[in-house]
């Protein structure tokens, strides 16, 4: 397994590698969903190549950039252990040189849920995204469904851009108990983390309803609110029962593929997760 750190290193290495090329981005202290993206790529490519770089822009000014889990060694060692081929760890003058001034945003699909409260964030995360794409030149490339809006971003934009590259969204990892599996996990203390599976009881309280025939999404975004409200250590920041391709909130009855999606803080650390009504595990 190769580790560069500049972009001159990266492209030497990248000619090298066998085609087709599975690239996984992160930003680091790597987990099983991780991994699983990982062996996504291995299983379908040839070679595969992942970045670790953690992203000031999509960092709002009250958030958790100075405080955000790092572990680079631990997280080499794991990435060994995956029979990765290369792993670049760029730094941030690296990707943000001084006097850095270029944006890349997508419109609509940017505006609600983690857009509408988190202001900029994916502006960032569309902009370094397009970076590593240009940087690595993969012919796919692997994110988790639990970010959801993020991936469905990523894939418009891909479009758009005509990047030459297949995304795959690949299955939410959780722990036995549901909660999904995030870097961010490490802030919640033990009272905390037996907390916090009520976001995925929620979710699926409200699709054990849909199954059974409610088909009403201010309904079913109403049984979320009412499952986390039970809890107390939790504060609902959003519910949404949107069009799986638009995002849009869904009024009334829900006749295609919808989202339902939740942003919650346990304590002072703010999960999200989702489901997905009437479709597949997977984003199609």
């Amino acid at each position: 397994m190769k580790v560069v750190t500049t972009l001159q290193e990266l492209r030497a290495c990248r000619a090298e590698l066998p085609a087709p090329v599975g690239f996984v981005p992160t930003m680091g202290y790597l987990h099983e969903g991780h991994l699983s993206l990982v062996r996504a790529a291995r299983q379908e490519c040839a070679s595969v190549a992942v970045s670790i770089f953690v992203n000031p822009t999509q960092f709002g000014p009250q958030e958790d950039l100075d405080t955000y889990p790092r572990d680079l060694d631990r997280d080499l060692k794991l990435l060994r252990s995956e029979g990765v081929d290369l792993v670049w760890t760029p730094s941030r003058e690296e990707m943000y040189p001084p006097g850095y001034q270029t944006w890349v945003t997508v419109e609509d699909l940017t505006l609600p849920l983690e857009g509408k409260v988190r202001p900029g964030h994916f502006r960032g995360v569309t902009t370094i995204v397009s970076k590593l794409f240009i940087a690595v030149q993969p012919e796919k490339a692997y994110f988790g469904q639990k970010d959801a809006q993020q991936a469905l971003v990523i894939r418009q934009m891909v479009r758009d851009l005509n990047f030459p590259i297949e995304i795959k969204i690949c299955p939410t990892v959780r722990e036995p108990d549901g909660l999904a599996l995030s870097s961010r996990n490490v802030y919640l203390n033990a009272d905390q983390r037996k907390a916090a599976p009520v976001l995925y009881r929620a979710l699926r309280t409200a699709q054990e309803a849909y199954q059974a025939g409610e088909c009403d999404a201010q309904t079913l975004r109403r049984i979320v609110e009412e499952t986390i409200a039970r809890e107390p250590l939790a504060r609902l920041q959003y519910v949404s029962c949107a069009d799986l391709g638009s995002l849009q909130e869904i009024e009334g009855a829900v006749h295609s593929p919808a989202l339902l999606s939740i942003a919650v803080f346990i304590g002072s650390t703010r999960l999200i997760d989702n489901i997905i009504l009437d479709a597949p595990h997977d984003i199609e």
